[in-house]
Formats: structure tokens, C-alpha cells, sequence
């Protein structure tokens, strides 16, 4: 797998948890009738801020693996990051509605990404 099909792999799979936490955004905007905001509903309230840690993470980790590729790294780390950190994202919003250790995990598992993504990213550019 080169550099680009990495990260099309991570973005595209990113891509899908936004979407799936979006849909369910909608979805209980629809089956509870609230238009904005969460009506004071605490599942909304769940659902719109597991959407929004999302977006929140998401797109500066993609950033992140984008210029990880731009500055030739290794594979094996774009891989490690990029996986410990979808992980991490996945886990997160199931902490969320579940069990509070999931969400745990997944936060730490987006912080450590996320702090070895600056750290390569660092490494990387001063190496060329």
C-alpha cells in the first residue's frame, strides 16, 4: 500500500463515522421532533456532541496523515497512527452511549494519535 492509498484508506473510513454519527444526529432530530439544538433531550444531547467531538478531532488528524505522506514516512507509522487513532474515534462515541471505559479508551487512544502525528510530523520535516 503507497502513501496516498493509506491515506485514502483513513479518510474514507473518518468519512463513514462522521456520517453515521450525522445520521444519527438526524435521526433522532426526526423521531423527537426537534428542529435545533436538544430539546432538552439528554439522548440528543449524546448524539450531537459525539457528532461534533468528530469533526472536532477528525479533520486536523487527516491533515496530519495527509502531510505525513507529503514528507514520505514510513508506511508502518502513517498505518499505526492512522489506525490508533480511527480507533480511537470509534470507541469514542460507543463510550458515549455505553459503557464509560470505551470512551476513556478512546480518548486516550485520539490524544496519543494525535500527539504522535506533531511528534512524526516534527521529526519528518526536519529529516529532509
Amino acid at each position: 500500500m503507497d502513501a496516498s492509498q493509506i491515506v485514502a484508506l483513513y479518510i474514507s473510513i473518518n468519512a463513514l463515522i462522521i456520517l453515521v454519527l450525522s445520521v444519527r444526529v438526524v435521526g433522532g432530530r426526526f423521531n423527537k421532533k426537534i428542529s435545533l439544538g436538544t430539546g432538552g433531550d439528554a439522548d440528543m444531547e449524546v448524539r450531537i456532541r459525539s457528532q461534533g467531538n468528530a469533526t472536532e478531532y477528525i479533520p486536523i488528524a487527516m491533515i496530519a496523515l495527509i502531510a505525513l505522506a507529503q514528507l514520505n514516512a514510513p508506511a508502518l507509522v502513517m498505518h499505526l497512527l492512522g489506525a490508533m487513532f480511527t480507533f480511537g474515534r470509534i470507541l469514542h462515541p460507543v463510550g458515549m452511549a455505553g459503557p464509560l471505559i470505551a470512551r476513556q479508551i478512546g480518548t486516550v487512544l485520539t490524544w496519543t494519535a494525535l500527539t504522535g502525528f506533531a511528534g512524526a510530523l516534527i521529526w519528518f520535516a526536519f529529516m529532509i
